[in-house]
């Protein structure tokens, strides 16, 4: 029997479509519903490695966490990694298919249907329910003809839809309304009900608004969400934590806001410190002199490289490395310490440039990306982590180079593989590492922090050491918000009658 089917969309990016999502995931599954999500088509620099090393976007993951079952390629069939203003890297079914321009991908874009379709039917014969979630905006006319993830994705796999639209921007009214009067007569009949999200304050201010959108557009408003703070991974530098510039008391962590950073959900584990303040810098003049410095990952490592020259940061950096400043970097941060970087198969614009030379390293970049889930050991712990009690490394791999010792680094981590990951400056002050995830190991993001905090004599306050525990605490608090902000008769009674 194939899945009954429910499609979140959304007046604009970054609308809460991922939220919602995750929310009637966890929703169905705390009603024994076997519940997946699905997105055909994401584009993101915020992505996750499955169990068999494909490479998908991070919020069908946290979907699927959210769901209670493992991730798989099936959830997000396409991925489109962004390499430029003009073009991406995209990812099938999990595996690269190369670089595109954004008018090449567009014309191919009916060619991957298939491909969808058959993602699509893997799950539904194998979940009750799959929750869709769209990008952007539906009405988007300019793409409206080759659309394969809004209302083009909804006639293929008979989708009722939900609209939702952010209050918070203002202008939700309008935007719901314009979304609505700028679809077909048949797409305007595939939605089901309208939600406003993130509402601040009281919710019988809006009651005239809600009737008279009810009115205008023939569709019911099945629900109001109010503005929460719930701790789930975010999608994409769309996410408000990247607007935190300003240091705070206690321990002061700066992440360098990259151009093309991705991932940057690596050092979410510092939020949740009492006494430790994280915050992400694109100016050289926001950077002062923090406790730590993180270079994160990047989807170009070489223009960031340039980016850092240009904009000043490099100077800065350097000069809180000189100052006795820790600096970490993860992925293409890690390649960003070493010495050089060497491009010959093309596989970001080819050719060489130096490094920050922080780390006695070279990266020489690949034909194929490197994906994979890991497990380790540490071999020697840096000074930045003598003061953490585990030896276990997790996390996963998603790069195109491979960095090598110039024989002036320290070997870190052994990995279950065989292979060595991590290296660190003789003083033990620097350090690399490929681990996306690697702070989400048990204790290892709290035990860097005490021990920066005991150098500078301060005290961290409470942190959740469980991160798993704290997952589905934070999912189970997600499910009650949706609950007791949605409809659910209405929303079961829709899944129920389908399109």
């Amino acid at each position: 029997m194939a899945a009954k089917v429910i499609m979140i969309q959304g007046t604009m990016s970054n609308s809460g479509k991922s939220f919602i999502t995750a929310g009637l995931c966890r929703v169905l599954k705390q009603d024994g519903y076997r519940v997946a999500p699905f997105k055909s088509q994401n584009m993101a620099l915020n992505s996750y490695i499955t169990e068999d090393g494909l490479e998908i976007g991070r919020a069908q993951a946290v979907q699927a966490e959210a769901a209670g079952i493992r991730p798989t390629a099936d959830m997000n069939p396409i991925l489109l990694k962004p390499t430029s203003h003009v073009g991406s890297q995209v990812i099938v079914h999990g595996e690269v298919r190369g670089n595109m321009k954004a008018a090449e991908y567009y014309r191919r874009k009916p060619e991957l249907i298939p491909e969808i379709l058959a993602a699509f039917e893997r799950l539904s014969r194998e979940y009750d329910v799959i929750v869709i979630e769209g990008a952007g905006s539906p009405a988007e006319i300019n793409l409206r003809d080759n659309d394969i993830v809004n209302m083009g994705l909804a006639k293929l796999v008979h989708a009722p839809v939900l609209l939702a639209g952010d209050i918070d921007r203002g202008g939700v009214f309008a935007a719901l309304y314009g979304t609505v009067k700028l679809l077909e007569e048949d797409e305007q009949k595939r939605i089901k009900g309208l939600i406003i999200n993130k509402f601040r304050g009281d919710v019988s201010i809006l009651q005239p608004g809600l009737a008279m959108i009810e009115e205008k557009t023939g569709i019911p408003v099945v629900g109001v969400i109010p503005m929460k703070s719930i701790d789930i991974d975010d999608e994409d530098s769309l996410s408000e934590r990247l607007e935190q510039t300003a240091a705070g008391a206690g321990v002061d962590i700066a992440v360098i806001r990259l151009p093309h950073i991705s991932n940057f959900t690596d050092f979410s584990a510092f939020e949740r410190m009492d006494g430790v303040s994280l915050r992400y810098v694109s100016r050289a003049g926001q950077l002062g002199m923090p406790d730590l410095v993180i270079l994160p990952g990047t989807k170009n490592t070489m223009d960031d490289m340039r980016w850092l020259m240009e904009s000043g940061m490099e100077t800065m950096i350097l000069k809180a490395a000189a100052q006795k400043t820790p600096v970490i970097g993860i992925c293409g941060g890690f390649q960003l310490l070493g010495k050089s970087l060497k491009d010959p198969y093309g596989a970001e614009h080819g050719g060489e440039m130096r490094g920050l030379g922080l780390l006695d390293a070279d990266t020489v970049f690949a034909r194929e990306k490197t994906r994979t889930q890991v497990r380790g050991s540490w071999i020697k712990k840096p000074e930045l982590f003598a003061g953490y009690e585990g030896d276990a490394v997790t996390g996963y791999e998603i790069h195109m180079g491979q960095t090598t010792n110039g024989g002036g680094c320290i070997p870190a981590v052994q990995l279950e593989d065989g292979r060595i990951d991590g290296l660190c400056s003789p003083d033990g002050l620097v350090f690399g590492s490929y681990l996306h995830g690697l702070f989400d190991t048990d204790g290892l993001a709290y035990g860097l922090a005490e021990r920066i905090a005991a150098k500078k004599g301060v005290t961290l306050g409470k942190y959740q050491l469980d991160l798993s525990a704290y997952k589905e605490q934070e999912y189970d608090k997600l499910a009650d918000l949706i609950r007791s902000s949605l409809d659910m008769e209405a929303i079961y009674r829709i899944l129920e009658e389908g399109e």
